[in-house]
């Protein structure tokens, strides 16, 4: 593949209600370019899980690893085969982690969803399993949330085969491609904060689509990370008028995880 016609900005932050909790952020990405094309995951794991960030992390890798496997073999990424053999091979990693640590690993350790995409020269292909968040060109696109809080994952198919799989929510030519925004479902609510003020500056949050429009996320490496932990940073501030202290908490109250593509400007 030659360069990647796209620039790309990754970030996570931990949810306020984890960090209140002291527990981990069990949110995950990953991505990776080869001779054959780009592929990018966000991942979340199951908010019961003990150790679901453990299973985000290695699913997003195996995920990744998996597709660009796929393309390696001219296995076509508008073909229907494609994900249901990269649900496959995902399922069969999983099931040697759960049968070797044990039956409780499944539920402890493998549960989460997924939000990716894969790229080649000729076309873009966004899939899933399980809820969060897609914007291509601009259009929003949420996935979920399902009843009781309870999204398929694709560990699922190890109790029930077949039950769950990855699912194509858009096959577009790349040339058509001009941005896309992955998240994880913490991402969503950045949808309804467009006019929510900002803890410690207290201007608005602004607009989704700031994260592919402001050149300091492609030019800074850690830009948009410091701009989810400015969202979440919880603000103090002493009223001596009142005598009292006034927290004001930060705004993602769920982890928070995005993987963004834009195109190069001034490029094909």
């Amino acid at each position: 593949m030659h360069e990647l016609p796209f620039e790309v900005a990754v970030a996570s932050v931990t949810g306020r209600e984890h960090v209140r909790a002291g527990r981990n952020n069990q949110d995950a990405y990953f991505a990776r370019e080869s001779e054959e094309g780009f592929v990018a995951v966000v991942t979340d794991g199951c908010g019961s899980g003990a150790r679901s960030e453990l299973g985000a992390q290695l699913g997003a890798r195996r995920v990744v690893e998996g597709a660009l496997s796929l393309l390696g073999l001219e296995v076509p990424v508008d073909s229907p085969g494609f994900l249901s053999r990269l649900s496959n091979d995902v399922l069969c990693f999983l099931r040697t982690l759960a049968s070797g640590f044990g039956a409780e690993f499944l539920g402890e350790c493998l549960l989460f969803t997924v939000v990716g995409v894969v790229v080649t020269p000729e076309h873009t292909l966004v899939f899933s399993a399980g809820d969060g968040l897609w914007v291509l060109n601009g259009e929003v696109h949420r996935l979920g949330p399902y009843p009781g809080n309870a999204p398929p994952y694709l560990a699922h198919g190890l109790v029930k085969p077949g039950s769950v799989s990855f699912e194509a929510q858009a096959l577009r030519r790349t040339a058509e491609v001009d941005s896309l925004l992955l998240g994880t479902d913490g991402a969503a609510d950045l949808i309804d904060l467009e006019r929510a003020r900002i803890p410690e500056l207290g201007e608005p949050v602004g607009p989704l689509s700031r994260f592919w429009t402001v050149e300091r996320y492609f030019r800074n490496p850690d830009a948009l990370r410091r701009r989810l932990v400015l969202l979440n940073r919880e603000s103090v501030r002493a009223d001596f008028a009142a005598g009292r202290i006034e927290r004001t908490p930060g705004l993602l109250d769920d982890d928070t995880t995005l993987v963004v593509l834009r195109r190069r400007r001034g490029r094909g």
